[in-house]
């Protein structure tokens, strides 16, 4: 099974100085957990639900006003190829303990995310099973 069978596809991605009450508000719009942050065609980093709750609302100094994808975001992105084995990428989502995980075409363009929640649909159970009690463990 390769990665391309199980993602979603067609996932966007918002600039860093995106106000993250916008954020948020897509997520609750598209029920997902987080959002891909790019800059000058590049993904540069990640916005998920515990970023705005951890790196933003815990703060002292939380204004939700002024806040932007850039002051809670995940920088780095680690990410998977559509025509990657579906257990290669589930290895990977296991060692980093993520729980999902941009796609990338040949040409280095996001064309979808996978997420447990997409493995959890189609991979085989004990693949699954792995997986989710790796990146589920505390980190």
């Amino acid at each position: 099974m390769k990665v391309r069978d199980v993602m979603h596809k067609g996932v966007d991605w918002v600039s860093p100085d995106t106000p993250i009450i916008e954020i948020a508000k897509l997520m609750q719009e598209h029920d997902i957990g987080c959002i891909p942050i790019g800059e000058d065609d590049h993904l540069i980093g990640m916005v998920t639900d515990r970023d705005i709750v951890c790196k933003g609302l815990a703060c002292e100094n939380f204004n939700a006003e002024r806040m932007t994808a850039r002051d809670v975001m995940s920088e780095g992105i680690h990410c998977c190829r559509e025509d990657d084995d579906l257990a290669k990428a589930l290895h990977h989502m296991e060692t980093l303990k993520i729980r999902r995980l941009p796609v990338i075409n040949r040409s280095r363009r996001m064309v979808g995310m996978i997420s447990l929640g997409d493995v959890g649909q189609s991979a085989p159970a004990d693949l699954v099973t792995q997986c989710v009690k790796s990146v589920s463990a505390h980190h």
